[in-house]
């Protein structure tokens, strides 16, 4: 995907969004690698109650790597992250 320097300033306050269609948050800031000149990761405020802060938690700032990135346009769809809890942990006997 190729990026140009406004689209990675209009990038800065999109609604994220997986290509599953759940809502994620909101991006906050981008980081560039500009040695190669190209985006290196998209940094998303995991929204409280959304996809993503039920994955890592109501965490600021979750970096998503660049190839994650599936489309920018009005929104920004990123790959979905697969997201497992184990129904049991596993008690020690002792």
């Amino acid at each position: 995907m190729v990026v140009n320097e406004r689209e990675i300033n209009s990038i800065v306050g999109l609604d994220a969004f997986t290509d599953k269609g759940f809502f994620c948050g909101k991006v906050s800031d981008v980081e560039l690698d500009l040695s190669k000149f190209r985006l290196r990761t998209v940094i998303i405020d995991a929204a409280k109650g959304s996809y993503l802060a039920n994955v890592v938690g109501d965490k600021k700032g979750v970096k998503v790597p660049f190839p994650m990135v599936q489309a920018v346009n009005d929104i920004l769809i990123i790959k979905h992250i697969k997201h497992s809890v184990p129904d049991d942990i596993p008690e020690d006997d002792e």
